[in-house]
């Protein structure tokens, strides 16, 4: 089974392409060069999106034009292409990439997203003694550490959300459309119209 898999939600946008579970290449990038990382992909595993047996999207929570921006992809590809797809949280990759591992992720504002859909300040995040990763993590180093966390260097692998997990935790395949992006808050637009 071919599968295209990418997660656009954090500032690291990540794309990979498998087939039967192999990596057949990954690449990371911004949100904006997705469809020319996609591209990439198929020229590297001598493929065509023709291929494509599913699609596999990242939901957030993150950036709310980052993650429209992924899910705007998948519809697009999934409705040309005739596939189905599944959604996979950013949270559960981060937090599949390593064993007890607390994904962190920068929510702007001074805020980070957690697990249990949650946007909190970090200096009320439960750290202690557990690794924490993703670029909220990064960000919010000090604070992190200071409740008890682990951090890994800024550079760690463990901080991306990486495509190729996002594909191997997907489960439920069916119509790309219905796959619903995790935003936890509003987005600032309505923030400012209200």
């Amino acid at each position: 089974m071919l599968i295209l898999a990418f997660d656009t939600a954090t500032d690291v946008a990540t794309s990979a392409l498998l087939d039967d579970g192999e990596v057949l290449g990954e690449r990371a990038s911004v949100a904006k060069t997705l469809l020319e990382d996609v591209d990439a992909l198929f020229r590297q595993a001598s493929s065509r999106p023709t291929d494509l047996d599913a699609l596999v999207v990242g939901t957030g929570p993150g950036s709310f034009t980052s993650t429209r921006i992924g899910l705007s992809v998948a519809r697009g590809l999934a409705l040309a292409l005739g596939i189905d797809g599944a959604g996979v949280s950013t949270l559960d990759a981060l937090a599949a990439a390593a064993d007890g591992a607390l994904p962190v992720i920068d929510a702007r504002r001074g805020e980070v997203f957690v697990p249990g859909g949650a946007a909190v300040p970090p200096d009320e995040v439960d750290a202690r003694g557990r690794l924490c990763v993703g670029d909220g993590a990064v960000r919010h180093r000090d604070v992190l550490e200071a409740r008890g966390g682990v951090i890994p260097p800024d550079d760690d692998v463990r901080h991306t959300p990486r495509a190729a997990v996002h594909a191997r935790l997907a489960t439920g395949f069916g119509p790309v459309d219905s796959i619903e992006p995790i935003y936890v808050r509003a987005p600032d637009a309505e923030r400012w119209r209200a």
